[in-house]
Formats: C-alpha cells, structure tokens, sequence
C-alpha cells in the first residue's frame, strides 16, 4: 500500500449487488483481517486452511444464531481485486438477511466500505492505473454496445498503453537532457536535438487524435440531442412514434398540438439518441401556451447537437428550403432535411429538391425510408463503425489533461526552435510528464482519489 495514503490497512464491507429483492445478494469483505473475521462467522470449515480460488459451503452465523446458509468465494492476497484478501459472500437475496450478515461483519471489526472503495484499494496496490480504475464505473455506467466497448477497451489498459508508450519516450529524453545538466561547464549535448524534435511532432499528433476522439466520446458516454423542428403539422409527432416504434407523442390534424418538448430515447447502433419533439415553430400565434412551446423548441435547437428539420413536401417549397438551410449554415448547426408525406410521386419529389442532395424524403406515417434517416443520423454522430480497438476519450478529466499535455508540447517545441538552455527545456519536459502522469495516477493525490472514486457506487 503506498505510503502516502494513510488508514488503508482495515477491512471493509459492502453489498456489491443492487439493494432489494433477488435470487441472491453478494456481499464484499477486502483487508487483512478478512479470513480472521469471516472464519469466525463460519463453523462449516477453518477457511484459514483453504486454498485461494475456491469456493466454500456453509452455515454462516453470529453467536450460534444461523444468518443464512452462503457461498464463499475465497481470494488470498495479491490475488485478487483489490490486490488483499477478499471473500465475496452469496447469499440469499432477502434484504433482512443481507442486511444482518453486514451488521455481523461490522461487529466483528470491519466497517462499511465508501463509494468506489474497493476499486481505489485495487488502484493503491498496483492492481489497476488510474485510467483503468475509472474504466470500471465507465463500464458498470454503460448502457450500449459502443459504451461497453469503449469502457471495456480502456480497462483492458488500451488506454494506458497509449499513453505509456508516449511517458516512456519522453522520460528517455528527459534522462539525457537532465544528464547535460550534471556535465553543463564541459557544454555537452548528450540527448540528439533533432530526434527529439522529431518525437515532439510525434507526440503532438498522437496527444491531438487523443483529443479529437473525446467528441466521439461524449456522444458515446452522454449520447446525441437531437431535436425534431419544423412548422406545425409537417409530421414531428409521427415521426417520433415510427421512430420509437410506440404512440409516445400526440399526433393530431389541429396545429399547435404539442404544446411543450417531448424527450425520448433511441438506440441505434449501440448509440444513444436523444429525440426531442418540439412545438412546431410558426411566426405567428395568439395562444400563450403554445408561444411558451415555440420558445423552447428554439432553446432545444440551440442546445442539440444534432438539427433534423422536418417539412410537408406537399407545403414547403425551394426558396422556404434554401432560407432554412441558409439559417442553419449561419448558425453553425448540424441539421438533417427530412420531407415528409412523400408517399407518391416520390421521383417527381425528388426532382423538385434536387438542389438539396442530402435531403432524405420518408413517409412518417407508413414508415418509408426510416431505415435511411437512421443511417444519417448515426453518420452525423460518429461517421462510421466503432473500432473496438482504438482508444476513445470519454472522460473529461482526461480531456482536460491532455489539452495541458498538448500545451506542454507546444513549449517544448518553441524551446528547441528557441535553443532555450538544457534546465528550461527539462522543465517543460517534466510538465508534459506530470499532466500525462495526471491521467493514468503516477502524479496525484488523496483528495483527488477521493473525488474520483466518490462517483462509483458502494461495493465497488
């Protein structure tokens, strides 16, 4: 256990399963009184004399009271999670038992875990880095496939990799430049100038994919707004429910039906979408419920990330099309053209808009060419599959680091375009180390860890 961090040497306990009722419910026990504590609860066998990795059969109990008849899953330190003696207890999943057996545990010396704990134990014992550790709320948070992949790839240490590859090149140049420094009356060079101009280059491009991938990775972690606009009774409504595939919003021939936003969820692809049907948007309206609809379909289009701007191909000519599209461009907004009530004529339709090549033409109502807004919603969002091997930035904290990282570099750089002494450069070379440090834990400290592991639930 790292000396800097004191009071880490007890044993904890938590209920690592949902609280309520189930089949079964585990309970977590990590530290180094373990075995003595659970031993004494556990008349069937002397789990002191038990091998680690097995599991054991019996009564558990507190004085000659029976708790519950449980499974023990035995891990003997460092082989385990948290790199300590760990017993994981099934029991049975009634909420008074699970809530008794930790009162029991608790009386025999351990205590309740906090949020994360476990987790930051295993990060303490060089079981996991930093990067890693928060992989693992990342991936018990996940809630699609690109999620869990990216969570799944990060944990595995993808991330770390990365980054390790790029600490262990500058720590090289570090070592020489600092090495200068001891022989700096003899005016030596011992780390080649123009191979660490060349790293730095390098190192810059790969610290920008970094960061360029953390948008991908805020549609991945949060998802995509995206809201439905246009005038009213061009379909929004409809559209919602075929893309729901359920009757979520009202649809109704009388203008002004929607009086308020509509949220919803979509999954494609392993991505989350968030639909929000808004009033439809005319100049124009005496009704003071429906202009306070109006006013926060505007706020929901500001705030999307994605636009897609419904219209009647029956209503909505070229010019109206082109003054929309105009708005759009001048405000920096991604949108999506969508005609709807395209159900005959479809080439004609076509031929009236071919100004517009992107616009996708449906029928809302007989679900026509849904399967093709689909696709451009998911090209608008990360253009293109996933790659499960690549390292995504979902996390903003790291996002941050290596915005300071690529900061650094950029000092480094002017340093050696500048000739700057051998002691300047070694400082900015230490920078770039300490925000890369930052993200994977090599530089931080406790009340850090306990900001960081404070957001993971209890028993993890």
């Amino acid at each position: 256990m790292s000396a800097q961090f004191k009071g880490w040497d007890d044993t904890i306990v938590a209920l690592a399963t949902p609280p309520g009722i189930g089949a079964i419910g585990v309970l977590r026990v990590s530290g180094k009184d373990t075995f003595a504590i659970i031993n004494a609860m556990f008349p069937s066998k002397d789990l002191l004399k038990q091998a680690s990795h097995t599991l054991q059969v019996g009564l558990l109990q507190q004085n000659a009271v029976v708790l519950d008849e449980v499974v023990l899953s035995l891990f003997k330190g460092p082989r385990s999670y948290t790199g300590e003696d760990v017993i994981e207890i099934s029991c049975h999943g009634s909420p008074f038992i699970q809530e008794n057996i930790l009162q029991a545990i608790t009386m025999n010396g351990a205590r309740i875990a906090k949020p994360g704990e476990f987790t930051q134990r295993a990060f303490l014992n060089g079981k996991l880095d930093l990067a890693q550790a928060e992989a693992v709320a990342d991936l018990i948070a996940s809630n699609t496939e690109a999620s869990r992949k990216t969570a799944l790839h990060s944990m595995r240490g993808g991330f770390s990799s990365d980054l390790s590859v790029l600490r262990e090149q500058l720590i090289k140049f570090s070592a020489m430049i600092e090495l200068e420094l001891d022989f700096s009356q003899e005016d030596v060079e011992f780390a080649d100038r123009s191979a660490l101009n060349k790293l730095i280059a390098e190192l810059t491009m790969s610290t920008t994919q970094l960061m360029n991938s953390f948008q991908l990775g805020n549609v991945i972690r949060n998802g995509v707004q995206v809201a439905i606009i246009g005038k009213p009774n061009a379909g929004k409504s409809t559209l919602l429910n075929t893309l729901l595939n359920e009757n979520r919003a009202i649809v109704s021939d009388i203008a002004g039906t929607t009086r308020d936003t509509v949220e919803e969820i979509l999954n494609i692809k392993g991505v989350l979408f968030r639909l929000i049907d808004t009033a439809g948007i005319r100049e124009h309206t005496q009704d003071l419920i429906e202009s306070i609809g109006v006013e926060r379909s505007f706020e929901k289009m500001r705030a999307a990330n994605v636009v897609i701007y419904l219209f009647d191909v029956n209503e909505i000519d070229e010019k109206i099309l082109q003054v929309v599209v105009d708005n759009f461009t001048k405000e920096n907004i991604q949108y999506i053209l969508v005609g709807n009530k395209a159900e005959e004529n479809l080439t004609e339709i076509k031929e009236r808009y071919v100004s517009f090549k992107d616009c996708i033409f449906i029928s809302a109502k007989s679900n026509t060419n849904i399967e093709e807004l689909k696709e451009a919603l998911i090209t608008k969002a990360i253009s293109g599959d996933i790659d499960s091997e690549a390292t995504i930035v979902t996390n903003a904290r790291h996002y941050e680091a290596l915005q300071k990282l690529n900061m650094s570099l950029q000092d480094v750089q002017r340093g050696l375009d500048d000739h700057i002494p051998s002691d300047l450069l070694a400082l900015d070379i230490r920078q770039c180390l300490h925000y890369l440090g930052t993200i994977t834990g090599q530089i931080t400290n406790e009340d850090q860890l306990d900001f960081i592991f404070s957001k993971f639930c209890i028993g993890k």
